[in-house]
């Protein structure tokens, strides 16, 4: 597993021409590193007189964070195995019409899993959002520019990892799945953008206080 090894090893894996680990990974590790900019903010704010009133509020952020991290951890490694398994079914025989079937049926099975996984990270990215933008007005405004840091981070992992939804969206035959997936998409994108807006509003009007 990748979070086991060096920051080096990932780098170079990612950088060769290998289709893992890809986008949807490299979205997720982005994530990760969103949550860690969000507990760095909550843990200078933690324990400090001056934000007491607000500590219920940043002890449930660092919980959520530690909750994401993981989360995001596991599909970084997840969204790897996905693709391999796309790899795998594109390999498989098709030599007469049963084998066609069969690959047509593994590949499509692969691309439904390998479209979950990105859908997973831009979920998580989503909530990161959420709460990012949270935040912003309670936590120590020293920090304020590395809470926008972290919205930043968010969205990019959210929108990175949109993008490996939806090119695989395109080789996807299922209407039913096409369409759910899309309809999540649009929503996510919509509620993204405002939330990216409102965080980045409040860190300019607190630095600039």
């Amino acid at each position: 597993m990748y979070r086991y090894e060096t920051l080096d090893r990932y780098l170079n894996d990612v950088s060769l021409n290998t289709s893992t680990p890809g986008g949807g990974s490299v979205s997720a590790l982005v994530g990760v590193l969103s949550t860690s900019m969000v507990s760095m903010s909550a843990n200078f704010t933690l324990g400090k007189r001056k934000f007491k009133d607000v500590e219920p509020q940043i002890r449930e952020i660092l919980e959520k964070c530690r909750n994401d991290r993981e989360e995001l951890l596991r599909l970084m490694e997840e969204d790897i195995e996905a693709y391999k398994g796309v790899d795998r079914a594109y390999a498989l025989s098709k030599s007469n019409e049963e084998e066609k079937k069969q690959r047509t049926s593994a590949i499509q099975s692969a691309l439904e899993n390998a479209t979950d996984v990105p859908l997973r990270i831009a979920r998580c990215s989503l909530g990161l959002l959420e709460y990012t933008n949270g935040l912003v007005k309670i936590a120590n405004p020293n920090l304020v520019t590395d809470v926008g840091v972290a919205g930043l981070l968010a969205n990019a992992a959210l929108k990175g990892a949109m993008l490996n939804v939806e090119i695989n969206l395109n080789c996807i035959q299922s209407k039913e799945v096409v369409n759910t997936v899309k309809e999540e998409i649009e929503k996510t994108l919509v509620r993204a953008e405002k939330l990216i807006y409102d965080i980045m509003k409040k860190v300019k009007d607190i630095m600039h206080k």
